[in-house]
C-alpha cells in the first residue's frame, strides 16, 4: 500500500482525506500480532517452572557510567525507559504529521475525534474513582488510554467491510488518546522535579529545532544531541519518554527539494543517463553509479524528514521495542491464588470496568453531544460503528500498563492492575469486533437497498 508523501504532492481527494491512514493502520495491524505474542511468551514464561528466571532477568540492574553521568536501573526500567522513548518518538511523529497534514489539522475535523476521545478519557477515570477511591490517587490514568495496535489490528481483521472512515475515525481517536496519555505521564507521574536537568534538556530541544530549521540533515547529530535530551530528562525527573514525543513533534514535515524541483533535477538526470557524453558511456548494459548515487541522494533530500524517520523506526518499533516491552512487563504470575486476589480487588475491578464500561459510553456519548452541536459523522459510518469503535478503544494494553508501572509501586496493587487490563482488553476487543463486523454487514445490506 502506497504512502503518500508529506511533501504534499499532488495526490486524488479521496488519498488527501485518508492521507497515511492506511500503511499506518496495516502496519500497527502486524504489529499487534508482535505485541500479543510477547505479552503471551510473558505470562506463559511468568507462570512456568522457569519463573523465577524471568524475574531475576528483568530485575538484574544495568549500570551505565561514563564518569560524569551515572544511572543504575533494572533491565525493565531501561526498556521502560529508554526503549520505549522510540515509541513514544514515533507517537510524536504521528501526532505532528495528523495535525499538519492529516485529519486533525482543521477544527472541522478536530471537532467529532476530539471530543469523543475526550469522553472517552473522562468517564473511565471518573469509573476508577467511583469503585476504588484509596488507590484512585496513583491509578485513575490507567484506564484513559487506547492501545493503537491492538485496536487497529482487531479492525482490520474485521475485514474489508469496515470502512476506511470508521479506521481514520478511531486512528484519530488514538492519536488524541496519545496527546492526553502523553500529558497525564508528564503531569501526574515524573518525579521530582531537578531545574537544572530540565533547562538543559530544554536548550537541547531547542538545539534540536534549531539544527532543523538551518536543514542539518545527518541523523547522527539528532540522535546524539536526542540522546543528551533524554539522559538530562532522566536526571530532571521529568519521565524522559516525554522527550520522545517532543522530538517527534519537531520534526520537520517539508521536504528540503520541493516536488517541482525534483522533477526538474530527476529528469535532467535521467537525460544524462539516456544519452551519456562521448568519452563518459558505462559499459553497455550498465548505468553510470555516479548519476545513481547523485539521484538517490537527491531523492534523500525529497523525503520529508518526518516520512525518513516515520519509515525508518516504524517496523523497529512495532516488531522490537513494543513486543519487548510487553514481554518485560506482562508477566504476571497468577498461582498461588494471585487471580482470586485479583477477582476480589477494587483495582483490578476498577481498571476493567473503566475500559470496558467507561470508553465506550464515553466516546459514544460525547461523539452524540458533538454532532449535536455541529459536528458530522465520517461518511459511511453510522452509530453502530462508533459503539464498535468505543469498544475497541477500550484495549488499553501497552500505555495502560505503561501507566500502571508508574502508577503502583506496590506488587499486589501492580499485579490487579495488570490483570484488570488483560481481561477488559480481550473482552473489548472481542465486543468491538462483533460490532463491527455488524456495523459493515448492515452498511452492505443499506447500499444494496
Amino acid at each position: 500500500m502506497q504512502r503518500p508523501s508529506a511533501n504534499g504532492a499532488n495526490q486524488r481527494p479521496l488519498g488527501r482525506l485518508l492521507l497515511p491512514a492506511q500503511e499506518f493502520i496495516a502496519t500497527e495491524a502486524a504489529g499487534g500480532v508482535a505485541l500479543l505474542a510477547g505479552a503471551l511468551v510473558a505470562l506463559a514464561w511468568a507462570n512456568s517452572p522457569w519463573s523465577a528466571r524471568y524475574v531475576e532477568l528483568f530485575d538484574a540492574t544495568v549500570l551505565v557510567d561514563v564518569g560524569f553521568y551515572r544511572v543504575e536501573e533494572s533491565l525493565r526500567h531501561w526498556i521502560n525507559d529508554a526503549a520505549m522513548a522510540w515509541f513514544f518518538l514515533l507517537v510524536g511523529l504521528e501526532i505532528k504529521r495528523e495535525l499538519v497534514l492529516g485529519e486533525l489539522r482543521t477544527l472541522r475535523r478536530v471537532a467529532l475525534p476530539a471530543a469523543a476521545a475526550a469522553g472517552g478519557m473522562v468517564a473511565p477515570a471518573l469509573i476508577f474513582l467511583l469503585i476504588a477511591p484509596d488507590a484512585a490517587r496513583h491509578g485513575w490514568g490507567v484506564p484513559i488510554a487506547t492501545d493503537i495496535a491492538f485496536a487497529v489490528g482487531v479492525a482490520a481483521l474485521a475485514g474489508p467491510r469496515v470502512s476506511d472512515g470508521l479506521k481514520v475515525l478511531l486512528l484519530a481517536i488514538a492519536i488524541f488518546d496519545d496527546i492526553a496519555a502523553v500529558a497525564v505521564i508528564a503531569l501526574f507521574y515524573s518525579g521530582a522535579i531537578d531545574a537544572g536537568p530540565v533547562v538543559v534538556t530544554v536548550a537541547l530541544l531547542s538545539g534540536v529545532w534549531l539544527l532543523a530549521r538551518l536543514r542539518v540533515r545527518s541523523l547522527a547529530v539528532y540522535v546524539a544531541v536526542g540522546a543528551l535530551a533524554w539522559a538530562a530528562a532522566l536526571k530532571s525527573g521529568v519521565h524522559p519518554t516525554i522527550v520522545g514525543v517532543a522530538l517527534g513533534l519537531i520534526t520537520p514535515v517539508r521536504a528540503h527539494v520541493t516536488a517541482h524541483e525534483f522533477a526538474a533535477e530527476a529528469g535532467a538526470m535521467l537525460d544524462e543517463l539516456r544519452h551519456p557524453e562521448a568519452g563518459e558511456a558505462p559499459a553497455p548494459g550498465a548505468l553510470d553509479p555516479e548519476a545513481l548515487l547523485r539521484l538517490r541522494r537527491l531523492s534523500g533530500r525529497a523525503l520529508a524528514p518526518l516520512d525518513q524517520l516515520e519509515h525508518g523506526l516504524h517496523r523497529w518499533v512495532a516488531f522490537g521495542v513494543v513486543p519487548l516491552f510487553a514481554l518485560a512487563n506482562a508477566g504476571i504470575d497468577v498461582r498461588g491464588g494471585a487471580l482470586e486476589d485479583a477477582l476480589t480487588s477494587g483495582v483490578a475491578w476498577a481498571v476493567a470496568l473503566g475500559l470496558l464500561v467507561g470508553k465506550p459510553l464515553g466516546i459514544v456519548a460525547a461523539a452524540w453531544l458533538a454532532v449535536r452541536v455541529g459536528a458530522e459523522l465520517p461518511r459511511g459510518v453510522r452509530w453502530r460503528g462508533v459503539a464498535g469503535v468505543g469498544m475497541l478503544a477500550g484495549m488499553g494494553f501497552t500505555v495502560a500498563l505503561f501507566v500502571a508501572e508508574l502508577a503502583f509501586d506496590d506488587g499486589g496493587q501492580l499485579a490487579a492492575a495488570k490483570l484488570g487490563i488483560f481481561g477488559a482488553s480481550l473482552a473489548s476487543g472481542l465486543a468491538g469486533y462483533a460490532l463491527l463486523r455488524a456495523h459493515g454487514a448492515a452498511h452492505e445490506v443499506s447500499d444494496a437497498r
